[in-house]
């Protein structure tokens, strides 16, 4: 009885410190039988995105979108990245396997980056200078750890906070959640990270699934579209699901957990009036170095081989058009076309 006591203690504590907020994004990582790991997420936003696929080649000359403090980078790795607004880039793989997702967090802090005397990085450009730099999870986060740049959060455009954090997955298996709580960076590194949601911070998401998982999944699991919510039942079915060998089969089934987390179309609340409806969907198989792409507007999927595009340096970034929702199946990395790269959010 102590132990569900204290349990439900900790939930009553995070759930009163949790977001109202209906940014409601979803990452889950999954083993095949194969020792292939398959990363899924959803994106669930409250207006039109303007989505874009992009292949960005070795070599490039980066900059933070920070202003003239910004950091500056070339990048070692090729990658395939999904953007927003035409400002950020939000997920992705790059051509070693390593993913990188970013979900909403009304709870960031980065800190007073004009105190730190450090080169800034836009929080658009966050997930793509760790895609650009590095090859597996373990890497990134010795490099990060050090906190060698501060993240500055512009608005982003409609005037929504610019909050995020960051989840990160390899070919290996190794997983990484990255938060700015309270000015300082917050890093979870193990392979047992195999979800995140949004609100609230990611060790009150854990102390939540605790109690859930105590409860038992075939008993009772939450099911509203709150951020700890979709955290303990995606959770639960993401370990109840069986390690599959066959690599189609597995990439379907990373398919159907992440969409029985999603938020349907049009779904509304007058008394949560930003609830936000899943946009798209995306599956990186990170044996492969295939990134599947999912829009919830067109009933199809299709998919990039990395292998496929020219991420040699020198070589020209380009851009696959998803304006007007075009119908595309299978491998589309032909219909990419040279494209002049978007700007990081700046001030």
């Amino acid at each position: 009885m102590k132990k569900y006591a204290s349990s439900i203690a900790a939930v009553v504590a995070a759930l009163s410190l949790a977001s109202p907020d209906g940014k409601a994004c979803t990452r889950i990582l999954y083993e095949g039988g194969d020792e292939r790991f398959i990363v899924g997420r959803s994106m669930d936003w409250y207006d039109d995105l303007g989505s874009d696929l992009w292949a960005f080649p070795r070599g490039m000359s980066r900059d933070g979108g920070a202003g003239e403090n910004s950091l500056k980078w070339t990048s070692k790795y090729g990658s395939v990245v999904v953007d927003a607004y035409d400002v950020a880039s939000t997920d992705g793989m790059n051509e070693e396997g390593l993913v990188a997702n970013v979900l909403y967090l009304a709870e960031s802090d980065y800190g007073d980056a004009t105190a730190s005397g450090k080169p800034l990085l836009s929080v658009g450009a966050w997930m793509q200078y760790i895609l650009d730099s590095f090859g597996t999870v373990d890497e990134a986060i010795k490099a990060l750890e050090k906190e060698p740049f501060k993240v500055v959060a512009p608005e982003l455009p409609g005037g929504k906070a610019a909050s995020a954090h960051v989840s990160l997955s390899d070919a290996t298996g190794d997983s990484g959640i990255l938060e700015y709580v309270e000015g300082k960076l917050v890093i979870h590194h193990g392979r047992e990270y195999t979800v995140m949601t949004n609100s609230p911070v990611f060790d009150e998401q854990l102390a939540i699934n605790t109690y859930w998982n105590d409860v038992g999944g075939l008993k009772m699991l939450p099911g509203t579209h709150r951020a700890s919510d979709r955290f303990a039942r995606v959770s639960w079915n993401l370990n109840a699901t069986p390690k599959v060998d066959d690599p189609v089969l597995a990439v379907t089934t990373v398919f159907s957990v992440i969409r029985s987390i999603s938020v349907p179309l049009g779904i509304s609340d007058p008394e949560k009036p930003n609830i936000a409806a899943t946009l798209w969907r995306t599956v990186s198989d990170t044996k492969a170095k295939r990134y599947y792409f999912e829009s919830a507007y067109i009933p199809s999927i299709f998919w990039v081989d990395l292998e496929s595009l020219n991420l040699e340096a020198g070589a020209k970034p380009t851009k696959l058009d998803l304006s007007g929702n075009p119908v595309l199946s299978g491998e589309v990395s032909k219909e990419f076309a040279p494209t002049e790269p978007f700007k990081f959010l700046s001030e």
